[in-house]
């Protein structure tokens, strides 16, 4: 006689919910245990779709309120507005491909008060020939802010590709150009 065999239990994953208030719009924070997972403006069109996906994706618990990583990030976020923080201490939950990460950790590298090119981007994490694909990724960024994909410009320098509205990218660069919200 066989003994039935074990059945594993994945425990879900748990994703905090909250609104955050800023001078450029509300924003949805989701958080996990891990770290920042989403961050977006609400007004988005795509804000509610990326967090559906963002819970498909992580097979998770959607539980309403503000997690200790999301208090963190309200008060990170209040001093980056007030033109006092130039970064986040936060943890990130990072979902994406490896190439995704790849390009998401090159925008972190961005100084803050700088932007570069897509092409200046691909170059930057040794990719040259992936301008596009670098593009892509950026655009696949659901960390707003925090990984700041709105320091990317058009080679020409003009502002392109925000999808939180290119107002918001331009008070953004001027934000950190020291020009902070009154």
């Amino acid at each position: 006689m066989s003994m039935p065999a074990a059945v594993s239990r994945v425990e879900a994953v748990n994703m905090h919910v909250s609104r955050l208030e800023t001078p450029i719009g509300p924003m949805l924070a989701a958080t996990t245990d891990q770290g920042l997972c989403l961050l977006e403006f609400v007004d988005e069109t795509r804000g509610d779709a990326r967090l559906e996906q963002m819970r498909a994706a992580l097979g998770a618990v959607v539980v309403p309120g503000k997690s200790p990583i999301a208090e963190t990030l309200a008060r990170e976020l209040a001093a980056y507005f007030a033109g006092r923080g130039r970064s986040f201490s936060i943890p990130l939950h990072l979902c994406g491909t490896d190439f995704q990460t790849q390009v998401w950790q090159g925008l972190q590298a961005i100084p803050y008060g700088q932007t570069r090119s897509y092409r200046e981007q691909a170059v930057a994490i040794g990719r040259p020939r992936a301008v596009r694909a670098v593009a892509q990724a950026n655009r696949a960024n659901r960390i707003a802010i925090v990984i700041p994909c709105h320091r990317v410009i058009g080679a020409d320098g003009h502002l392109v590709g925000y999808s939180a509205g290119l107002w918001r990218k331009q008070r953004l660069l001027e934000l950190e150009q020291g020009r902070p919200f009154g």
